[in-house]
């Protein structure tokens, strides 16, 4: 048998609890990652728990920030 698609995966969690796992990675202290429809691709964007938000591009050296939004 297959691997499920990880983007299945996640939808399908997405869809059955929204964003309550991002709001509570938040509230740990820790960052989320996400894409908006405008979001390029290849990047993401890096919202902290103060609320600052970069748009970054991920790469085995860590994310580079490309801008702060």
């Amino acid at each position: 048998m297959d691997a499920p698609d990880l983007w299945d995966v996640i939808s399908t969690g997405v869809e059955r609890d929204g964003d309550l796992a991002a709001r509570e990675h938040l509230a740990a202290g820790r960052p989320i990652y996400y894409w908006e429809e405008k979001t390029a691709e290849g990047l993401a964007i890096k919202e902290y728990p103060d609320g600052r938000r970069e748009l970054v591009r991920q790469g085995s050296a860590g994310d580079e920030v490309i801008q702060t939004l």
